[in-house]
């Protein structure tokens, strides 16, 4: 083995790659403090310059979709035969009756419930069954009901899809999850980013979120809200009535298209 070393390139020793042939190990010297700042200021300002690429395209609005989908927000925990679980799969098979398709997290629990009642519900074949998955510390497999699956490797990109994907927003009992996936829809209807598109929150759970919403940010001096925003969710206590709220939703927005 042959142990000279040219311009700081080192041969490894006893070291072969599969055609036979001698790797080399390169020596790179570590960055100086200066080289480090000067490197970290390249990154951070390609980064500003990807989120205005970013917010350029966000700007640019999906034309009037030609399916009217409802994305169903809710907990991974709840199981099979939990009543919730129920609810939430008659709801979902009620929409798709309608020719809705739906949109979930395509994950267990309630997820799944909207995912099966949608296959339960579409008995003439029109309608999808969405889910928008997310790589998690824990693996979280997609659930048996989902018929187009996407992947995404961040909650930002997922969120950013289930407001590109909804015609409307149904949230069922959750946790943080769901309350981060419905206060995001909450805030871009109230900055007028999306128009049109219902957000029906189903159970004493999220009235009682907007109950404190009047006692901490109108009650406040200055008021943290306006009045007309803790209106924008639309607080319902039955499926039924999140079916009747949608139904309203899909008629005026079939006569658009007349």
């Amino acid at each position: 083995m042959n142990d000279r070393q040219d311009n700081g390139i080192e041969k490894a020793e006893d070291t072969l790659v599969d055609n036979g042939t001698e790797a080399i190990r390169i020596r790179t010297p570590a960055l100086s403090s200066e080289d480090a700042r000067l490197t970290y200021k390249v990154i951070e300002s390609s980064l500003r310059e990807l989120w205005e690429v970013v917010d350029n395209l966000s700007a640019v609005l999906p034309p009037r979709p030609t399916y009217y989908r409802v994305t169903m927000f809710g907990s991974s925990r709840i199981r099979p035969g939990d009543q919730l679980y129920e609810d939430v799969k008659r709801l979902s098979a009620e929409l798709a009756a309608m020719g809705c398709d739906i949109v979930t997290g395509g994950g267990p629990g309630l997820m799944q419930a909207a995912n099966e009642g949608e296959h339960e519900g579409d008995v003439l074949k029109r309608t999808y069954s969405i889910g928008l998955n997310v790589e998690l510390p824990h693996e979280q497999e997609s659930n048996p009901y989902v018929e187009k699956l996407y992947h995404h490797g961040t909650f930002f990109s997922r969120l950013h899809h289930f407001v590109q994907l909804s015609s409307a927003f149904v949230v069922m009992g959750g946790g943080i999850g769901t309350t981060l996936e419905a206060m995001l829809v909450w805030q871009l209807i109230q900055v007028d980013h999306l128009r049109n598109r219902p957000l029906v929150f189903v159970g004493e759970q999220w009235k009682a979120l907007v109950e404190w919403g009047h006692a901490y940010w109108l009650s406040s001096d200055p008021r943290l809200a306006d009045p007309q925003d803790l209106a924008i969710p639309i607080c319902v206590d039955t499926v039924d009535e999140a079916v009747h709220v949608i139904r309203k939703n899909l008629e005026d927005w079939a006569s658009e298209s007349v």
